[in-house]
């Protein structure tokens, strides 16, 4: 059951993602990103809050199916 609920977040997570890439495309608005000393290529600013959101799905996913499996051996 918890490999069930792992396995769907992450494909949600590739299926959000696809339709993300598929919607930036032709957006012009674009920034870069300052990460420590480097900084990024110029990326739409659509598809970083979009990543950020495909992030948190995923990771919200796994930690849940975590979560539930060590409630379950608890009980």
């Amino acid at each position: 059951m918890n490999l069930k609920m792992f396995i769907n977040s992450i494909a949600s997570g590739f299926l959000l993602m696809i339709v993300l890439c598929l919607g930036t495309q032709n957006l012009k608005d674009k920034t870069k990103l300052q990460l420590g000393f480097t900084e990024t290529v110029p990326l739409p600013t659509g598809f970083v809050i979009g990543l950020s959101i495909v992030v948190g799905v995923v990771s919200g996913g796994c930690s849940a199916a975590q979560l539930l499996e060590s409630h379950n051996k608890e009980e």
